[in-house]
């Protein structure tokens, strides 16, 4: 059979990190290993019943077997909106404001799409989820990178942007709670953000994906919130951690008009919308009792707590994350975050993030995820001692 090359967009996507690492899980569960898998950020806890009944009730319905309209029901945008309002206080115009998206991955590439040209420049952090990246490259654009440390807090420094590249930058990718780091952003950082973009001219998308996740009663802002922020960008919603409705692949944008027409023009020349069933199971969810996102978190809370009482029973010493669901941890001396993490599969049959798949200034850290519960932790815990790498 013939073989037709790819084209040379294709060749220049950065490696899709999170099938390799998923790939290396895999082969080490058909080796017969008993693999307990904290490298991804995949919710292990079902969709709420009262979600999942609203999705069965429309799947029956002969109109949601039809084309939706091409932007979205109205009656999802208005939830979106709703929503936005009850949690954050924000307005949105539910038909200017919102966009529809099929998941948030698919929003981040595609805001690249919508306003960069070849050559463009972006602002991205690093560390950060590799699939900014991506859009990126499709766009033939620049990424300049703004390293997130520890000392900072995780947060960029806009102080060490140079002018030149400030000048430049059409676009700035920004994710609070993190990932991989689980810091939080909080609203003087935010006003920082909204004065700097404004000055520069830069579009700030935020990726809001842990949205809900909060600890010890702190509660993620939302940039939205920030006074000027709908006229210096947009915010990226997803469903998936917030209402375990990963594989759902449901989202909106809100925010800047005029980037949410873009968004919403380019997916009317690659989309027909979502499934209406998912959209209507999707406002059930922003719409509906919120007790399973409480004990989400609650779970989710829990959990850090199991996993940095047994870092520091074994010697790791590491800080509890804020938000999110991940647990970002230094690698001991002598390590590179892959070779840790490639130690760890081999030995302990335990699979964590090597810190360099996020970036270059993800080096010397491992991301752990909090998505076992609080068994299998403890038990990746009792493997990693063994290992006797760390001085109790």
């Amino acid at each position: 059979m013939s073989s037709f090359e790819p084209s040379h967009l294709l060749n220049a996507l950065p490696k899709q990190f999170f099938a390799a690492l998923v790939a290396r899980a895999a082969q080490a569960a058909a080796e017969g290993h008993d693999v307990i898998n904290l490298g991804q950020g995949n919710p292990d806890m079902p969709t709420p019943p009262h979600i999942v009944e609203a999705l069965r009730k429309a799947a029956s319905d002969p109109l949601n077997h039809r084309y939706p309209p091409f932007r979205g029901h109205g009656y999802l945008k208005d939830a979106a909106a709703a929503f936005y309002k009850r949690e954050y206080g924000v307005e949105l115009d539910p038909q200017r404001e919102i966009a529809v998206l099929p998941g948030g991955k698919t929003g981040l590439v595609e805001v690249v799409q919508c306003l960069l040209n070849p050559g463009d420049t972006a602002l991205v952090p690093d560390p950060g989820y590799p699939d900014y990246w991506s859009g990126i490259e499709l766009a033939r654009a620049v990424m300049e990178l703004m390293p997130l440390k520890e000392a900072r807090g995780f947060l960029p420094d806009y102080g060490a942007v140079s002018p030149e590249t400030a000048a430049k930058a059409k676009l700035m990718f920004l994710n609070y709670p993190n990932n991989p780091t689980g810091a939080v952003a909080d609203e003087e950082f935010f006003r920082k953000t909204v004065a700097f973009a404004a000055e520069n001219r830069i579009c700030v998308v935020h990726d809001f994906a842990y949205a809900a996740i909060g600890y010890e009663g702190r509660r993620p802002v939302s940039y939205l919130q920030t006074p000027g922020a709908k006229e210096t960008g947009i915010e990226i919603y997803t469903l998936s951690k917030t209402y375990n409705m990963a594989g759902w692949r449901v989202a909106f944008a809100a925010g800047n008009a005029s980037v949410i027409e873009s968004l919403n023009l380019l997916q009317d020349h690659m989309y027909v919308s979502l499934f209406g069933a998912v959209q209507e199971a999707a406002a059930a969810a922003l719409l509906g009792p919120q007790d399973g996102v409480r004990a989400n978190v609650a779970r989710y809370e829990a959990r850090r707590n199991t996993l940095i009482s047994g870092l520091r029973e074994i010697g790791w010493q590491a800080d509890a994350p804020p938000g999110s669901f991940f647990a970002w941890l230094p690698v001991p001396a002598g390590f590179t975050s892959q070779s840790f993490a490639d130690l760890l599969l081999d030995k302990a049959h335990v699979v964590v993030a090597p810190g360099i798949g996020f970036g270059a200034y993800g080096e010397g850290y491992v991301r752990i995820g909090l998505v076992s519960d609080e068994a299998r932790l403890a038990e990746a815990m009792k493997r990693i001692a063994g290992l006797k790498l760390f001085k109790t």
